[in-house]
């Protein structure tokens, strides 16, 4: 069982997917998870066009890479989110400024991941990554105080708008994979567990594990699988590290990634705290057999050098499970 190492194409996108193809299958990749920005993957084409996902998969296909998932993050934080001037620049233009209202804005991110179902349904895949948006993030400190009932009320407010899309996704046999991330309605395990909920628990949502996400928070990656094993439909690899020198904490300093004075920061695969081996073997204790998806993020070194060494890192942690008890020779 051993589990197929990909690349997502996220923080990539500025180059052409047929050149990042080349790249990253000569990097040792088997294959790509297509971001749905830049040349990757239009949602609009693919959602109807059949021949557009075809030859978007030929493309990889050259290079002998596969498709497991496609991820559509940008529009979907907007889907929940209070939207300010920050979500501008993942609208189209005709959309972007005050001029337009944020209802106007919203409708058209729900549409685009009712898109995102259909387009996965004609790449043939099962599996759609994204972020929901939330419409509470900015109440992660309780100051001036936060009432239950509008907590309570921003679950609900969730799952009404979530629920028609995941219709869609039961119709295109897809699930919707969640990034648990900071300003979303889930970033931890205990929002993960009430997004899921106020779901009713549908099968259509469950999660794209990112342990970066979880470590900076101080909240064990392991105990989120372990929590979750039958709602982790895709694996992003990802590293971070704390930086806690006593003048900063974790909620970042409102400085930019890179900054040393930050408090954490992503780094490339290994060069973080993330305890990976851990997290293989728990992947192979709940049984999860989707691919490893590098998602590359480190400001202080070379993307392609990291992208490189991190598919190296992935493949030599990448064990599958003992299928003996090592004492049963012992019985010999």
């Amino acid at each position: 069982m051993i589990r197929p190492v990909t690349l997502f194409t996220g923080q990539w996108a500025d180059l052409p997917l047929a050149k990042l193809a080349e790249m990253a299958a000569g990097w040792g990749y088997e294959g790509l998870e297509l971001a749905c920005w830049g040349d990757h993957m239009d949602l609009d084409k693919a959602s109807v066009n059949k021949d557009y996902c075809r030859k978007q998969k030929e493309i990889l296909e050259k290079h002998d890479m596969n498709l497991f998932a496609i991820s559509n993050h940008l529009s979907g934080q907007l889907v929940c989110d209070v939207l300010d001037e920050r979500h501008d620049a993942f609208l189209p233009d005709s959309l972007q400024g005050s001029g337009v209202s944020a209802d106007k804005k919203r409708a058209w991110a729900v549409e685009m991941q009712k898109k995102a179902a259909r387009a996965a349904q004609n790449l043939g895949i099962k599996v759609v990554n994204g972020f929901t948006g939330s419409p509470i993030w900015q109440y992660f400190y309780g100051f001036p105080p936060v009432s239950e009932e509008t907590i309570e009320n921003a679950f609900k407010d969730f799952a009404r708008i979530w629920n028609p899309i995941l219709d869609v996704y039961d119709e295109c046999g897809v699930k919707f994979a969640l990034e648990v991330h900071p300003s979303e309605i889930a970033f931890d395990i205990i929002t993960a567990k009430r997004a899921l909920e106020a779901l009713g628990n549908r099968e259509a949502f469950g999660f794209n594990f990112d342990p970066s996400h979880l470590h900076w928070q101080m909240v064990d990656p392991v105990c989120f699988l372990r929590e979750f094993s039958d709602r982790i439909y895709h694996v992003h690899m990802k590293d971070a590290a704390l930086q806690l020198d006593g003048r900063s904490g974790i909620l970042g300093s409102h400085l930019n990634f890179g900054q040393p004075e930050r408090g954490w920061d992503f780094r490339s695969l290994g060069h973080g705290g993330v305890d990976f081996e851990e997290i293989i073997r728990t992947l192979n204790h709940i049984g999860y057999q989707g691919p490893l998806s590098v998602e590359w993020e480190d400001c202080g070194m070379n993307r392609e050098h990291g992208a490189r060494e991190a598919c190296e890192f992935v493949k030599e942690v990448n064990f599958s499970p003992s299928d003996v008890v090592f004492d049963t020779a012992f019985d010999k």
